[in-house]
């Protein structure tokens, strides 16, 4: 069973997700931060690049977003390419409609100057910027509105044939020829005016974006999706939902406010529990949390996960650790690579990590038990995890090869900053290394600027220590060279890397 908590500060709210007590998402949100994904905004086309079909448009934030051709839908192609043709000019559209159909390049789309309506489809990433799309979805509880993209699907996950037809026919009723929808796997089983009124909500909301765009100015964002709490709430309310407690009276009010209207025979989850310690503490998810900024992963069993991630990829090593076993070795690599891979889709998605992941399991001998873990993993992440993937077959050495869905910022990007120190290497230069790094500049000092005489080489403490205890002998060997007396001194506010150099004044 799932749990959700939502601990709201004057400075930030959480909203945390458990299964079984265990910590499956977390959320963060504070006045001080922007969220971009699934914002709507008014762009303007800075530069097209037809080499790699891609516009940049601005968007009001540090860095242009991106749009590639991929994402411009084929109402706007056509908006784009018959403005200039004549209404009664029906041979010329027709002309146009068969070359979009048949292909579209975006140099003949789009032009720098064009005002556009974009929607932020990922949050900028490292020195990317904002991925674009003109492909509009608006979420909503039971349906995802795609009001300028004529189709209508159903979740994979909804598997019942006839309740799949049943609620296609249902959109098909009730939208437009225009407009096209998915149906959420909340769906399932709910009543035709259940949907009626989610997609009401959904259309008004799309009538308001296109009028604050005809008055709003480049750049300026016309529309965010649900604060962060209701958000979660959307995502995750359903029969497997225990409860939803919150330790804010606000908080209370607006959950119960969306649930009621939504999912009223749900409403009795709402809790509201103003206790101390904060329920974050009390339910230990601070803890968790913080564990899940760790690169190491303990395993029940013994065995443990070790995760690196990069700019290009992440990397997850499984490793045995304490874990023995009762039966042979062939078996205990099985189990334990079968807890690992269902830690695996957990830490993934706890992480937000996404783009290319290397899995490395620890090496089976027999197929049999390779399938059984490549199934097994397959399996676990179309039930537990949200976003799309696509997972190798297990290679030759034990390695999985797969891709997941990129979405917004990882846990570590939100909580964490590069090391001023180390810049993000996760290591920083020896004593010895600061220690001759130091001596070489030194010495370069002295010689650019010809100092004799007495010199003072000022360090800080444990380059001083380690010289004195050290190199010794080469600060003498080094005074014969310079020709001059090098004096030793400290300085305890000085960092590792920090010296400076005097001449003593005769």
């Amino acid at each position: 069973m799932k749990k959700i908590f939502v601990n709201s500060e004057s400075w930030q709210t959480r909203v945390a997700v458990l299964r079984n007590d265990k910590l499956q998402d977390i959320y963060f949100d504070s006045n001080s931060k922007i969220e971009l994904e699934r914002s709507f905004f008014k762009g303007k086309v800075v530069k097209v690049l037809p080499g790699i079909q891609t516009a940049f448009v601005e968007i009001g934030q540090s860095k242009a977003g991106f749009l590639h051709i991929t994402e411009i839908d084929r109402a706007l192609a056509t908006e784009k390419l018959t403005e200039l043709i004549e209404e009664d000019d029906v041979a010329a559209q027709e002309k146009v409609l068969k070359s979009i159909k048949k292909s579209m390049v975006i140099e003949k789309i789009l032009k720098a100057g064009d005002e556009i309506l974009v929607q932020v489809l990922k949050e900028p990433v490292y020195e990317k910027g904002a991925k674009l799309t003109t492909c509009f979805a608006i979420p909503g509880k039971f349906i995802v509105l795609m009001p300028n993209i004529p189709q209508i699907g159903v979740s994979k996950k909804i598997e019942n044939r006839e309740e799949r037809s049943k609620l296609k026919k249902t959109l098909a009723s009730l939208l437009n020829e225009k407009m096209g929808a998915i149906v959420r796997t909340t769906a399932e089983g709910r009543k035709e005016k259940d949907l009626k009124k989610d997609l009401g909500f959904l259309i008004s909301t799309w009538n308001s974006i296109l009028k604050k765009f005809k008055r709003a100015r480049v750049g300026e964002q016309i529309h965010e999706d649900l604060p962060i709490t209701i958000r979660v709430i959307r995502e995750h309310l359903d029969e497997d939902v225990e409860s939803i407690v919150t330790d804010k009276k606000e908080a209370y009010d607006a959950i119960r406010k969306f649930v009621k209207y939504f999912m009223p025979e749900q409403i009795n989850k709402v809790k509201y529990f103003d206790i101390f310690p904060p329920i974050f503490e009390k339910f230990n998810i601070d803890n968790q949390i913080v564990k899940a900024l760790q690169k190491k992963v303990e395993l029940r069993s013994g065995g443990s996960l070790i995760i690196e991630t990069t700019e290009a990829m992440s990397v997850i090593d499984v490793n045995t650790g304490k874990f023995t076993g009762k039966g042979n070795m062939e078996e205990t690599i099985l189990q334990t690579n079968l807890e690992a891979a269902e830690e695996v889709v957990t830490q993934l998605r706890l992480r937000n990590i996404g783009g290319l992941i290397v899995i490395d399991f620890i090496d089976m001998y027999t197929s049999a038990n390779k399938q059984k873990l490549f199934r097994f993993l397959e399996k676990t992440l179309k039930e537990r995890d949200k976003y799309q993937s696509v997972i190798l077959k297990i290679s030759e050495f034990g390695l999985v090869q797969m891709t997941r869905k990129r979405s917004g910022k990882t846990l570590v990007q939100q909580l964490t900053k590069v090391c001023p120190t180390c810049h993000s290497t996760g290591f920083i230069n020896s004593d010895a290394t600061i220690s001759y790094n130091i001596l070489k500049q030194f010495k370069a000092d002295c010689i650019r600027h010809n100092l004799k005489g007495s010199v003072i080489l000022t360090t800080s403490s444990q380059v001083f220590n380690f010289l004195i205890q050290k190199e010794y002998i080469s600060i003498l060997n080094l005074e014969k060279e310079l020709e001059c007396k090098i004096i030793l001194e400290n300085d305890h506010s000085f960092n590792a890397e920090q010296y400076k150099t005097n001449k003593v004044e005769s």
